[in-house]
């Protein structure tokens, strides 16, 4: 990491520990417009402004990947009222950003499966990748209709079809070829998962990628989540003793 194209980094952070893949799972928009006397929508609506703040923020600090946890594949047990509403939701703010995350730098990507996403959004993803797909100031992965088991068995499948066509030998099957099946692929796994409203667990997001991830969890709603709670938990992070099993 070139330490010298960060800019404007918070004094308590140590920019040679920045990490490099930040995840988060955007909980309590819900409860927050409870708590304020509004529609959840609003909640989801505020919950958008941090997404936007954060990831300039990682853009600025020289985080090179940020990755929320949109929509699950779970979440389409919600009311109608509230999925047709989040489906217009990120097609408005796709079309909306685009031209600006464009020329700020930010490549975007998607996690997931899209088939039963509206065809709408669709082709407003299809566009937001073509637009931006050689931008290098910060890769934004947007997780929607993504559930982790669901992807680590389509990579299951994906490769035993392979095995079953005499292409791959299952012997040389190790974790980095099994990588390449999975929607990260091309992606370092997490240093730093970010779960706001108090929830501790993982809730079907980046299972495998997730295994040596340190964890920061706070009980402030994801719309309250500001860049300085944001400064709090990569701090965090940098106290932390990472051994990946070893001593």
């Amino acid at each position: 990491m070139n330490t010298q194209l960060i800019t404007k980094l918070p004094t308590i952070l140590d920019p040679t520990k920045m990490p490099q893949h930040v995840a988060a799972i955007m909980d309590g928009n819900g409860r927050w417009a409870k708590q304020q006397g509004l529609p959840r929508i609003a909640g989801h609506q505020q919950g958008a402004n941090t997404v936007k703040s954060l990831l300039r923020c990682c853009k600025d600090w020289g985080i090179a990947n940020f990755t929320v946890y949109a929509f699950s594949t779970e979440n389409w047990g919600r009311p109608a009222v509230e999925v047709d509403f989040l489906m217009r939701l990120f097609e408005g703010l796709l079309d909306s950003e685009l031209d600006q995350m464009h020329a700020e730098g930010v490549r975007i990507r998607f996690l997931g499966d899209r088939s039963q996403v509206p065809l709408g959004l669709q082709r407003m993803m299809d566009k937001s990748i073509d637009k931006t797909q050689y931008n290098q100031a910060v890769t934004f992965n947007i997780a929607i209709n993504y559930g982790s088991r669901k992807e680590i068995l389509q990579a299951c499948k994906s490769i035993a079809e392979l095995v079953k066509a005499g292409e791959l030998d299952v012997n040389l099957l190790d974790e980095s070829m099994f990588d390449r099946y999975l929607d990260t692929h091309e992606l370092p796994d997490p240093d730093l998962l970010i779960r706001t409203s108090g929830e501790q667990r993982l809730s079907n997001f980046l299972l495998w990628q997730l295994a040596y991830t340190e964890i920061y969890i706070t009980k402030t709603h994801w719309p309250d989540f500001s860049n300085d709670e944001f400064t709090l938990a990569i701090a965090d992070f940098q106290q932390r003793n990472r051994r990946f099993g070893k001593v």
